[in-house]
């Protein structure tokens, strides 16, 4: 999503904001895990619990046949060369390798502003990126965001790609954006939530009916209790509009997966145990029905100028083991070099 853009559509943080300016928490400190007590207790007070903050969370999970997994997640890298970024990205990579991760996911919008720009204008970006992505340790499977598209609607009115999506695949070796693997006794699926429209609107959050075709065949050759992991880069379910405008606002077409319900109905004889989510640049987590989303921050805070909404720079590491998993967001220490008024 467009940084200046997003920017314009946010009222600034209100100020009820909870600690760090992060959305106010049920519990905080540095480090909580909650016993099925709490949750229960927490899940008395609404459908589900919201957590957005800088901290570790663990809880408990029905994960008793699989194994041990370090799992890196880091998204929204919005990667270009100015303002010193191919230093953060450096430092970003060296924190996340310290990590022990056995495997990484990268969460979309790998580059900035490919959907608007040509080819030969964001070859420069996918070349530090890749550079970053070849430095890090683990085995590193990237999904696509809106961001990532290449010359979808070109700013500069030639005409847009036959393929928006060609780059992307190109550079990762992948057949196609959407696709499901197995580690661990888990199963990974990824989803591609983009689709492009005329303008004004440029692209919306949806799946659509060839994805949840195939999605339909690929559930239909996993066990009903493994536990999956699904990957998309715009929210199936987030609670940022409401956080940062107002309880009654309702999310704008671009920011989240218009029919997530359809989705998420695909799962409902399955074990959805985690989905992760980018886009919207926040470190956020909600549970819903047995899923817990985790809304993965960004790798550049507020597109390289910050902190956003509480959240700063960083990346996410889960841990995930019989019967629990850890989450914690850890920030790599950028201080943000681009000009206010950029």
């Amino acid at each position: 999503m467009s940084g200046k853009k997003f920017e314009q559509e946010q009222h600034t943080s209100p100020p009820w904001r909870g600690p760090r300016g992060g959305f106010p928490v049920v519990m905080k400190g540095p480090e909580y895990n909650p016993t099925r007590r709490d949750f229960l207790r927490t899940l008395s007070a609404g459908a589900g619990f919201v957590w957005l903050s800088p901290w570790r969370v663990s809880w408990a999970s029905p994960t008793a046949d699989a194994g041990t997994l370090r799992l890196l997640y880091y998204t929204d890298l919005h990667t270009r060369v100015e303002w010193d970024t191919p230093l953060a990205l450096d430092m970003a990579a060296a924190k996340m390798n310290e990590q022990g991760a056995e495997l990484a996911i990268a969460g979309g919008d790998l580059i900035t502003d490919g959907f608007q720009s040509s080819s030969e204008t964001v070859a420069p970006r996918w070349n530090a990126y890749m550079k970053m992505h070849r430095s890090l340790r683990a085995d590193v499977h990237p999904m696509i965001g809106n961001h990532d598209l290449v010359a979808a609607d070109p700013d500069d009115g030639t005409p847009p790609s036959e393929n928006p999506r060609r780059e992307f695949l190109d550079h990762f070796a992948l057949d196609r954006t959407y696709r499901s693997f197995d580690a661990q006794g888990y199963h990974f699926i990824f989803l591609d939530p983009i689709e492009v429209l005329r303008r004004p609107q440029r692209y919306r959050g949806y799946i659509d009916d060839e994805q949840l075709a195939w999605l339909k065949e690929d559930l239909a050759e996993v066990n009903p209790d493994t536990p999956i992991i699904l990957g998309t880069h715009i929210p199936l379910l987030t609670n940022f509009t409401q956080a940062t405008e107002g309880a009654t606002i309702a999310n704008p077409f671009h920011r989240v997966v218009e029919n997530n319900r359809e989705v998420l109905d695909v799962f409902r004889a399955h074990n959805l145990l985690l989905v992760l989510q980018g886009h919207v640049h926040v470190d956020e987590l909600i549970r819903w029905r047995g899923t817990t989303f985790i809304t993965g921050g960004a790798i550049c805070g507020r597109w390289w100028r910050g902190e956003w909404h509480g959240t700063n720079e960083g990346f996410g590491m889960v841990t995930l083991q019989p019967g629990r998993i850890d989450w914690e967001y850890i920030e790599y220490g950028w201080t943000a070099r681009r000009p206010a008024h950029l």
